[in-house]
């Protein structure tokens, strides 16, 4: 695989999304986080403070998560349906430096969304005088990004053999079956059907288990403590190799396709 073939590849994704007014998110979530400080307040009797921490996280998830989605599942599907596909392969350009591409391109653009609202969102408690846990925040955030990064891989692979809103709706799926899929195996394992705890216990192992980069309640509302500095490595590794795996399906399947 060629680095430099790929950082074209991924350069050019992030321009054309930036292009595509996706940084008017950031504006908007400014606008709605800063509405949302003044008016909470007076609606709010208690743990207004708790309310509005764990508001900005939701929502720069949220949006991250449309952009993540939205576009993810067209990158690749776009260039099927336009055509131009055919040019791109037939440059000296392997499928994989093709898919990863596209996947380093939208994470980029991701990452600076994330990085973006997490300031404003820091300085806005910081000016309304509403404390929070630093480090915790910034590793919160840190971990969503690795989430919405695997959500990006998601969206490429459904992208890839099926069509767009095929694709969106099987990516949302995924990412709230993720969130499930604990709670999914606590269910199966109460169940006394035995085949009701196989299938259960098959779709935990297949999904992506994506509470693992889930960080917030426990930064916001300090319920317990943030993981031991092994176990948050483990959880990243496990983010960043589901990743790869997704990618590499991606790949194969884009390799065999009939264009």
């Amino acid at each position: 695989m060629n680095v430099g073939r790929v950082s074209v590849i991924a350069s050019n994704v992030f321009r054309e999304v930036i292009r595509d007014r996706v940084l008017y998110l950031i504006g908007f979530f400014a606008v709605l986080f800063i509405a949302a400080s003044t008016l909470i307040p007076y609606v709010s009797a208690s743990a207004e403070e708790q309310i509005l921490a764990d508001l900005g996280l939701a929502a720069i998830g949220i949006l991250s998560l449309v952009i993540a989605v939205f576009v993810g599942t067209g990158l690749v599907n776009k260039e099927i349906e336009k055509r131009t596909v055919f040019v791109l392969i037939a440059k000296p350009i392997s499928y994989g430096e093709f898919i990863v591409g596209k996947h380093l391109g939208l994470s980029a653009v991701l990452a600076v969304l994330v990085l973006t609202m997490t300031a404003i969102y820091l300085v806005v408690l910081s000016v309304y005088g509403i404390p929070y846990p630093i480090g915790s925040v910034l590793i919160a955030a840190f971990y969503q990004f690795l989430e919405l990064s695997l959500i990006t891989a998601v969206a490429i692979l459904f992208g890839v053999f099926t069509s767009s809103l095929l694709a969106t709706l099987f990516t949302f799926a995924v990412y709230l079956m993720g969130h499930l899929s604990r709670d999914l195996l606590t269910l199966g394992n109460l169940a006394k059907s035995e085949s009701i705890q196989q299938v259960t216990q098959a779709l935990y192992l297949v999904l992506p288990d994506l509470e693992r980069l889930n960080l917030k309640n426990q930064a916001v509302y300090g319920i317990e403590l943030l993981p031991q500095p092994l176990e948050l490595a483990a959880n990243a590794t496990y983010g960043v190799f589901y990743t790869a795996l997704l990618l590499a399906i991606a790949v194969l399947i884009f390799s065999r396709r009939q264009f």
